[in-house]
């Protein structure tokens, strides 16, 4: 059973945390596209539907990375010099 009530939530992430997450997306995206164009080279359906199955995975967690980006903050670094 899924609930809403992380709908609304917000995260803090560091900028660091954020750019790490960011290069895994493009790094996913990248992964997707270069598999899929492997299946043409194929020949057991078996084996093209696995890796169709790859290519959806990598999609939906690029995807699930993206809309926790889009809920999460940037925190701002800390000041060098204390104030």
């Amino acid at each position: 059973m899924i609930t809403n009530c992380a709908v609304n939530e917000s995260y803090e992430i560091s900028p660091r945390f954020q750019r790490t997450v960011e290069e895994r997306i493009a790094r996913l995206e990248r992964d997707a596209q270069s598999d899929e164009s492997l299946v043409a080279q194929l020949l057991d359906g078996d084996h093209i539907r696995r890796q169709m199955r790859l290519v959806a995975i990598q999609r939906a967690e690029a995807l699930r990375m993206r809309l926790f980006l889009d809920r999460a903050r940037t925190r701002l670094p800390r000041p060098l010099i204390e104030l």
